[in-house]
């Protein structure tokens, strides 16, 4: 019962804010004393959020942004939990790529996009490297943060036991560093989403950034705030559920150990 209390205050006090906003924003509105063109009433932003859900538009749009961010992302992840774990393991590789990739990293990914156009054309490709480029550092900066920092303790014990390779990296090495490549994979989403969202307001035919860019073009401002407002939602969203698989994940681990 205290759970569900606490719950329950919990989200009382996050829907605090939002509505008083709204509330705000509705009698600003009502009374004129904001331009409905620069700032359109809820009223309006309701409306045009039920068209785009009637009509299925706006599901479409959201379905190709998720499934071009969640490729990219697991691209992302693909190649820099692999590659944090062989510059742990070999110092030499991390000393000879270090100053490259702290180079790339200083790049903003949305600054490469004129040449990936060029590489990979207007289609997915494009969209897919500059999420991979936006999503990689966090994940592998972490991720080696995360192998390079471990108690040593841990070390000397699977060095004692004699483990396998295998079985120090699945026993050993991914627990104590798991919590920081979830804090890696919780960042790395993130400039992804936002990265797939610059890239489809530049060269896209579909996608919330491109829903924004065409409302914009049609001077529908209630439609650029229902493809915000998508925006969001969806990334906060998502950031819950990793939040919530990462507290089971290290729980799960935690009870493992002991």
């Amino acid at each position: 019962m205290k759970n569900i209390n606490h719950t329950k205050s919990t989200w009382v006090s996050y829907a605090i804010l939002p509505l008083l906003i709204i509330a705000v924003w509705v009698v600003l509105s009502a009374l004129e004393l904001v331009n409905p063109y620069l700032i359109p009433s809820p009223v309006r932003i309701w409306n045009a959020a039920y068209h785009l859900i009637a009509s299925g538009e706006l599901g479409e749009h959201i379905a190709i942004s998720l499934a071009r961010v969640w490729g990219g992302f697991v691209l992302s992840v693909l190649f820099a939990l692999p590659l944090a774990l062989l510059f742990h393991e070999s110092p030499l590789l991390n000393r000879l790529f270090h100053g490259l990739f702290e180079v790339i990293r200083a790049v903003p990914p949305l600054a490469m996009i004129p040449l990936l156009i060029l590489w990979f054309g207007l289609g997915e490709g494009s969209k897919l490297a500059v999420i991979v480029l936006a999503s990689f550092f966090p994940v592998f900066l972490s991720a080696q943060s995360g192998f390079d920092s471990m108690d040593k303790r841990w070390l000397e014990l699977s060095r004692s036991l004699e483990l396998p390779f295998q079985r120090h990296l699945f026993s050993v090495l991914i627990p104590a560093s798991l919590p920081q490549i979830i804090t890696g994979l919780r960042l790395g989403f993130g400039y992804a989403w936002r990265a797939l969202l610059g890239a489809e307001l530049f060269a896209a035919a579909s996608g919330l950034g491109y829903l924004i860019t065409d409302s914009q073009a049609m001077a529908r401002t209630d439609r650029v705030f229902v493809g915000i407002i998508a925006i969001g939602l969806l990334g906060a969203g998502f950031d819950t559920l990793l939040r919530f698989a990462a507290k089971k994940l290290i729980s799960y681990d935690v009870q493992g150990a002991l």
